[in-house]
C-alpha cells in the first residue's frame, strides 16, 4: 500500500514538471559601443528605436552612453550586415567624400546606406557598408582590359600634374603603377597611364595674358592647382566655402602673406593660422589644422589646404600672384 502511494506522488511530480518547463529562450543580442557611437545611429543599425534601446538597458539618460558599454538589442532587430565584399573598414585620415569616390558613389548615397546623419563624423575602424556591392545582383560583363601608355618622370613632375596631363585621377595612376605614397616619384621613372591617348590639352591661363605662376581654384572640384604657364606643377585636395559663406569667384591677385595670422568671425577664433595668403578682403588661402575633411565645403568662405600643401603653395607664390576661382 506504501509502494503505491510513493509511486503515485512520484508520478504526479513528474506530470507537474512538464508542465512547468518554459520554453527555450535565445540569447539576447547584445552591441559593444564603439568610439563615435550613440543611440540613434546604434538603433538605426539595428531597425529599433532610441526609446526601445532606452527601456531594454535601463538607461535614464539617451545621451550617456560609453565606449565598451554593453547594451542588449530588443527582441526582433536585425542583426548587424556581416562583412562581405561589399563593406569597407575607414582608415586613417579617410573622409566619406574620398570613399564614396572610390566606389563610384555620392556621399549622400554612402550616408543614407549607413545611416550616418553628419557625413563629416565618421571614425577610423568603422565599418561601412557599399550600397550596391556584395548583394546577389548579378555581376556586370567583364570590361575590357585596359589599355596602357607610358610616360617618363621628368625633373619637376608630380603625380598630380602627370594625372591632370592625361586626363585622369592621381589614385588611379598610382593604382595602375602600384604606387603607395603619391609623392614619391623619381625622375627616370617609367609610368603606366590608364586609358591610352594623347595628353589631354592643358587649361589657357585665364584671359589676362599671365604667362607666369597662377593658382587656379575649381569650386565644383574643391581642387587648387598650381600653374607656370600652362604647366600644372601641383594640385591638392582643398575645402572652399560653406553655401551660406560661399568663396568668391572671379580673377584676384595675392596681396599679403603672413607664415601665421590669427582669423575670427561670427561663432569661431581660429588663432596661429598657419601660412596665410590673403586674395580679396578678408578671404585667404592658407593651412588647416581644425579639419582634414578636404574634397569638401567647409570654410567661412576662405580656401583651406591641407596644412603640408598651404606651406609649399606659400614658398612658390609671391604677392601680386594671380588666383583664378570658379565653378
Amino acid at each position: 500500500m506504501r509502494r503505491n502511494r510513493v509511486w503515485a506522488v512520484g508520478m504526479a511530480l513528474v506530470l507537474l514538471l512538464a508542465t512547468a518547463v518554459p520554453a527555450a529562450a535565445d540569447d539576447p543580442l547584445v552591441h559593444i559601443v564603439q568610439p563615435g557611437e550613440n543611440l540613434s545611429r546604434i538603433g538605426q543599425r539595428y531597425g529599433v528605436s532610441v526609446e526601445a534601446l532606452v527601456t531594454a538597458n535601463g538607461l535614464t539618460n539617451a545621451n550617456r552612453i560609453y565606449v565598451g558599454q554593453r547594451l542588449v538589442i530588443p527582441t526582433g532587430a536585425a542583426s548587424p550586415p556581416p562583412a562581405t565584399a561589399g563593406t569597407h573598414i575607414v582608415q586613417p585620415g579617410e573622409n566619406l567624400f574620398r570613399i564614396a569616390l572610390r566606389y563610384g558613389l555620392t556621399t549622400q548615397a554612402l550616408a543614407a546606406a549607413n545611416g550616418i546623419v553628419n557625413p563629416n563624423r565618421i571614425y577610423s575602424g568603422q565599418r561601412l557598408v557599399i550600397p550596391g556591392q556584395g548583394t546577389t545582383t548579378p555581376a556586370p560583363p567583364p570590361a575590357p582590359a585596359p589599355t596602357f601608355t607610358s610616360y617618363t618622370v621628368q625633373r619637376g613632375d608630380t603625380l598630380s600634374a602627370i594625372a591632370m596631363r592625361y586626363g585622369v585621377s592621381m589614385w588611379a595612376l598610382a593604382a595602375a603603377n602600384n604606387i603607395g605614397n603619391p609623392s614619391r616619384i623619381y625622375v627616370g621613372q617609367v609610368l603606366r597611364i590608364p586609358s591610352a591617348g594623347n595628353p589631354a590639352p592643358p587649361p589657357a591661363p585665364p584671359a589676362s595674358g599671365n604667362s607666369g605662376r597662377w593658382i587656379d581654384i575649381d569650386l565644383t572640384a574643391q581642387r587648387l592647382t598650381a600653374y607656370e604657364g600652362n604647366t600644372p606643377v601641383r594640385s591638392t585636395l582643398v575645402s572652399t566655402g560653406l553655401p551660406r559663406t560661399p568663396t568668391p569667384t572671379g580673377q584676384y591677385r595675392i596681396y599679403v602673406k603672413y607664415t601665421a595670422a590669427d582669423m575670427s568671425g561670427p561663432g569661431y577664433y581660429l588663432p596661429a593660422v598657419p601660412y596665410t595668403m590673403y586674395f580679396y578682403r578678408g578671404y585667404g588661402i592658407h593651412g588647416t589644422y581644425w579639419h582634414n575633411n578636404f574634397g569638401q565645403p567647409m570654410s567661412h568662405g576662405c580656401v583651406n589646404l591641407p596644412t603640408p600643401e598651404a606651406q609649399w603653395l606659400f614658398e612658390w607664390a609671391s604677392v601680386g600672384t594671380l588666383v583664378n576661382i570658379h565653378y
